[in-house]
């Protein structure tokens, strides 16, 4: 490169090579180029075919585990199944169903028992979670609290059987002598028995309730609780406002959880009253237990519970739609 002066002779008092225009060549040197273009890729990424080979085996047995015997159900339904031989009987065990007043009646009692165990599980269980959130002995006490859970319904329902008992049961000894009930068990009487499983219920599966929110706490943005508090927000207008939105999705699927287990669980209700007194606490699973295992009419019990299966999936699909919208609102 060459530099070439520049003089400006008509501003005075300037002298010669104020100004220096710089040529540039056209010999540039080229820059050094690597010796390897691209780096090698050692790793490419997997096909999907890989994936579904990986879970290949995963699939088949849940296949034969799930899909075999739901194919079944369907064929008993529509049969009267009787050993060793099925007839069709022209969709009879479904249209029998809507006169048949013990399936009413078992809806009516386990729409009754799933809201009572619900509304009292959600309830409690949130309160003992705040309670515990944060306490000295908080690992003690939550280990201490998932006692119940981690018990057999049947023991569970045994257990509370005896504290029932109205002979020699503690329980019983207690509610009687505060006078809440009379010389009659409370599983004795229609108007308890209900109440009785609902309280077994609530007893051995609120920690995990409690578990679950507990487990939500522990994510709640404590930035937006201190700064909600310089505000001159209250403790309870802070979990209102704060904590319990975000609590929302935990307990969504702490819901699902519960409702589809009081949809199948019959263990402790078959120990405490086998759906008596009467028809008293005879629960829609009850009842499908008794026709299936009691009468051996597989062909109606395979309707019942198809019915019991297909409302189950359309109330677990309309939570899963409820989360999602929510969800989506937050986002």
């Amino acid at each position: 490169m060459t530099d070439t002066v520049l003089s400006d002779q008509s501003i005075p008092g300037q002298s010669q090579g104020l100004f220096r225009v710089r040529q540039i060549t056209d010999n540039v040197e080229a820059r050094p180029v690597p010796s390897i273009a691209t780096e090698p890729k050692l790793n490419p990424p997997a096909s999907r075919a890989y994936f579904f080979g990986l879970m290949a085996p995963a699939i088949a047995l849940l296949a034969c585990i799930s899909l075999y015997p739901f194919c079944w159900l369907i064929y008993m339904s529509l049969h009267d199944v009787e050993i060793g031989s099925a007839v069709w009987n022209n969709f009879e065990n479904f249209t029998k169903l809507a006169s048949d007043s013990r399936y009413l009646n078992g809806w009516w009692l386990l729409i009754q028992y799933s809201v009572m165990c619900l509304a009292l599980q959600i309830g409690i269980g949130v309160f003992l979670a705040v309670a515990l959130n944060g306490a000295r002995f908080e690992k003690i006490l939550v280990t201490t609290l998932l006692m119940p859970m981690m018990m057999a319904p049947i023991v569970a329902g045994l257990v509370w059987y005896f504290l029932y008992n109205g002979t020699f049961g503690w329980y019983h000894w207690l509610l009687q002598s505060v006078g809440i009930l009379g010389p009659k068990s409370i599983l004795a009487s229609t108007g308890t028995a209900l109440i009785g499983i609902v309280i077994v219920d609530v007893w051995q599966w609120t920690p995990l309730i409690t578990l679950i929110t507990l487990a939500g706490l522990k994510r709640v943005p404590q930035d937006q609780l201190e700064a909600n508090m310089v505000d001159g927000a209250s403790q309870v207008r802070n979990f209102f406002a704060i904590t319990l939105p975000n609590l929302y999705p935990v307990l969504v699927i702490a819901v699902m959880l519960r409702f589809m287990d009081n949809f199948r669980f019959i263990d402790s209700v078959l120990a405490l009253t086998g759906g008596g007194p009467g028809n008293a606490t005879k629960i829609l699973p009850v009842y499908l237990f008794e026709v299936s295992f009691k009468f051996f009419k597989l062909g109606r019990g395979a309707a019942i519970a198809l019915t019991l299966l297909v409302v189950t999936i359309i109330l677990g699909m309309i939570l899963v739609r409820v989360f999602d919208r929510q969800q989506t609102r937050k986002a």
